[in-house]
């Protein structure tokens, strides 16, 4: 017994697109993804973060370092890493905003 043929153009919609509606989505989708790398983004610099702050941590308490010591240098790298990731962030989401101002205005001219 053999299966019966089945066209696969019989099911296919046919429409026409919107270019409105299609700018549209365009838009959304766009929004949608960065605000998504912005999350991430943060994330990315929190394990960071964390990552560092308890590599150093691990690496003096086995060098036998005094324990005080140890905690005041994990989390001295942990701030600096951690702001250093967020003012990252931020001057590349300035620096974008002013790149897309300045692009804005010179097609304007």
């Amino acid at each position: 017994m053999s299966k019966p043929s089945i066209d696969q153009n019989q099911h296919r919609f046919e429409f026409e697109t919107d270019p409105a509606l299609e700018a549209f989505i365009e838009r959304r989708a766009a929004a949608k993804a960065e605000a998504q790398a912005l999350y991430w983004r943060f994330r990315l610099i929190t394990i960071e973060t964390m990552m560092l702050g308890l590599l150093v941590g691990a690496a003096g308490f086995a060098l036998h370092q005094p324990p005080f010591l140890v905690f005041r240098a994990a989390v001295m790298v942990a701030a600096g890493c951690f702001a250093s990731g967020i003012l990252l962030i931020g001057l590349t989401g300035a620096i974008d905003k002013g790149i897309m101002r300045l692009r804005a205005w010179w097609r304007a001219r």
